[in-house]
């Protein structure tokens, strides 16, 4: 198959973890309670589709101390990276209508 849509990445194209994806992308690391805000999203649901990013590799979850707390912070792993710029390629190309081929006529 040589359309795009089969490079899109099934693990980052539902749109919350597409969300989660892109947010992670633009800085090395967010903690927990900033992505949730930023993402627009419930921690249970943050937390569901970050142990989906996670299962596949594509994100790190780092928890560390602060008072008597746990914070925890996530960062995308390089296979997420790349993952991440290899969808975003894939929709780009969808969007300008680089794979279409019109048929000449006569």
């Amino acid at each position: 198959m040589n359309h795009p849509r089969s490079r899109l990445d099934e693990v980052i194209h539902a749109p919350v973890r597409f969300s989660i994806v892109a947010a992670l992308a633009s800085a090395t690391e967010i903690e927990f309670r900033v992505l949730r805000d930023t993402v627009e999203v419930t921690d249970s649901a943050l937390s569901k589709q970050i142990t989906v990013l996670e299962n596949a590799g594509y994100v790190q979850v780092r928890k560390f101390p602060v008072g008597r707390r746990t914070r925890t912070s996530l960062s995308l792993s390089r296979e997420g990276r790349t993952a991440f710029e290899q969808h975003v390629l894939a929709l780009r190309e969808i969007a300008s209508g680089a794979s279409v081929r019109i048929p000449e006529v006569g």
